[in-house]
Protein backbone atom coordinates (compact mmCIF):
# COMPACT_ATOMS: atom_id res chain seq x y z
CA UNK A 1 0.00 0.00 0.00
CA UNK A 2 1.13 3.86 -0.62
CA UNK A 3 -0.02 6.98 -0.76
CA UNK A 4 -1.04 7.88 -4.37
CA UNK A 5 -1.69 11.60 -4.14
CA UNK A 6 -1.75 14.17 -2.07
CA UNK A 7 -4.22 17.39 -2.85
CA UNK A 8 -4.08 21.26 -1.86
CA UNK A 9 -6.11 23.76 -2.43
CA UNK A 10 -4.86 27.36 -4.18
CA UNK A 11 -6.30 30.35 -5.41
CA UNK A 12 -3.46 30.40 -8.09
CA UNK A 13 -3.11 27.47 -10.03
CA UNK A 14 -0.46 28.67 -12.62
CA UNK A 15 1.47 30.44 -9.66
CA UNK A 16 1.89 27.30 -7.35
CA UNK A 17 2.62 24.94 -10.53
CA UNK A 18 5.50 27.11 -11.44
CA UNK A 19 6.83 27.07 -7.71
CA UNK A 20 6.81 22.96 -7.48
CA UNK A 21 8.09 22.80 -11.39
CA UNK A 22 10.89 25.56 -10.50
CA UNK A 23 12.55 24.35 -7.19
CA UNK A 24 11.52 20.57 -7.28
CA UNK A 25 11.55 19.68 -10.57
CA UNK A 26 8.01 18.73 -10.86
CA UNK A 27 6.34 17.59 -13.80
CA UNK A 28 2.89 18.68 -14.43
CA UNK A 29 0.13 16.62 -16.26
CA UNK A 30 -2.71 18.52 -18.38
CA UNK A 31 -4.81 21.07 -17.13
CA UNK A 32 -8.36 19.22 -15.60
CA UNK A 33 -11.36 21.60 -15.80
CA UNK A 34 -14.95 20.13 -14.85
CA UNK A 35 -16.72 23.26 -16.10
CA UNK A 36 -19.89 22.48 -14.01
CA UNK A 37 -18.57 22.51 -11.06
CA UNK A 38 -16.17 25.31 -11.75
CA UNK A 39 -13.00 22.80 -10.78
CA UNK A 40 -9.80 23.23 -11.94
CA UNK A 41 -6.68 21.32 -11.38
CA UNK A 42 -3.39 20.03 -12.05
CA UNK A 43 -1.56 16.26 -11.09
CA UNK A 44 2.20 17.14 -10.42
CA UNK A 45 4.20 14.69 -10.91
CA UNK A 46 7.53 14.18 -8.95
CA UNK A 47 11.09 12.07 -10.06
CA UNK A 48 10.27 9.37 -6.87
CA UNK A 49 6.78 8.60 -8.37
CA UNK A 50 4.94 10.79 -5.94
CA UNK A 51 1.86 13.17 -6.31
CA UNK A 52 0.68 16.16 -5.92
CA UNK A 53 -2.61 17.90 -6.98
CA UNK A 54 -3.23 21.15 -7.05
CA UNK A 55 -6.57 22.06 -7.02
CA UNK A 56 -8.89 25.41 -7.29
CA UNK A 57 -12.41 26.70 -7.42
CA UNK A 58 -13.28 30.57 -8.56
CA UNK A 59 -14.47 30.94 -5.28
CA UNK A 60 -13.53 28.82 -2.47
CA UNK A 61 -15.68 29.05 0.91
CA UNK A 62 -15.27 26.92 4.09
CA UNK A 63 -16.80 23.38 2.44
CA UNK A 64 -13.97 23.86 0.14
CA UNK A 65 -10.90 24.80 2.46
CA UNK A 66 -10.71 25.44 6.02
CA UNK A 67 -7.41 28.45 6.19
CA UNK A 68 -7.67 28.37 9.74
CA UNK A 69 -7.74 24.96 10.81
CA UNK A 70 -5.31 23.76 13.18
CA UNK A 71 -5.37 19.90 12.52
CA UNK A 72 -4.67 18.20 8.93
CA UNK A 73 -1.90 18.87 7.10
CA UNK A 74 1.04 19.95 8.34
CA UNK A 75 3.76 19.92 5.55
CA UNK A 76 5.00 18.72 2.62
CA UNK A 77 8.71 16.78 2.87
CA UNK A 78 10.91 17.04 -0.32
CA UNK A 79 14.22 15.35 0.05
CA UNK A 80 17.35 16.32 -1.71
CA UNK A 81 20.49 14.55 -2.45
CA UNK A 82 22.80 16.41 0.20
CA UNK A 83 22.94 18.58 3.44
CA UNK A 84 24.49 21.18 0.45
CA UNK A 85 21.65 20.38 -1.69
CA UNK A 86 19.47 21.48 1.32
CA UNK A 87 21.37 24.51 1.85
CA UNK A 88 21.89 25.53 -2.21
CA UNK A 89 17.96 25.32 -2.40
CA UNK A 90 17.22 27.17 0.62
CA UNK A 91 19.68 30.10 -0.27
CA UNK A 92 18.22 29.98 -4.00
CA UNK A 93 14.44 29.93 -2.70
CA UNK A 94 15.60 32.95 -0.09
CA UNK A 95 17.06 35.24 -3.21
CA UNK A 96 13.94 34.71 -4.72
CA UNK A 97 11.61 36.22 -2.23
CA UNK A 98 9.90 32.87 -0.35
CA UNK A 99 10.51 32.71 3.21
CA UNK A 100 12.77 29.82 4.86
CA UNK A 101 10.98 29.68 8.22
CA UNK A 102 13.56 27.33 9.94
CA UNK A 103 17.25 26.39 9.23
CA UNK A 104 18.75 25.13 7.67
CA UNK A 105 19.37 22.57 10.61
CA UNK A 106 20.18 19.11 12.37
CA UNK A 107 16.97 18.66 14.14
CA UNK A 108 16.51 16.04 16.97
CA UNK A 109 15.63 13.02 15.19
CA UNK A 110 19.13 13.41 12.71
CA UNK A 111 17.13 14.97 9.73
CA UNK A 112 19.14 17.82 7.86
CA UNK A 113 16.41 20.48 6.38
CA UNK A 114 15.26 23.53 6.23
CA UNK A 115 11.40 24.54 5.65
CA UNK A 116 10.32 27.35 3.53
CA UNK A 117 6.80 28.41 2.61
CA UNK A 118 5.25 28.45 -0.94
CA UNK A 119 3.12 30.82 -2.09
CA UNK A 120 0.51 29.87 -0.50
CA UNK A 121 2.12 29.65 3.01
CA UNK A 122 2.25 25.77 2.72
CA UNK A 123 5.12 24.24 4.96
CA UNK A 124 7.78 22.32 2.57
CA UNK A 125 10.55 20.83 4.48
CA UNK A 126 13.63 20.25 2.19
CA UNK A 127 15.57 17.46 3.48
CA UNK A 128 18.39 15.58 2.73
CA UNK A 129 18.73 11.68 2.21
CA UNK A 130 22.38 11.85 2.58
CA UNK A 131 23.33 9.78 5.93
CA UNK A 132 24.15 11.58 9.17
Amino acid sequence: MFIEHIAVWTEDLERLRSFYETYFSAHSGSLYINPVKQFRSYFLHFESGARLEIMSKPKLTNSDIDRYSQTGFAHLAMAVDSKEAVNALSAQLERDGFSIVDGPRFTGDGYYESVCLDPDGNRIEITSLEEI
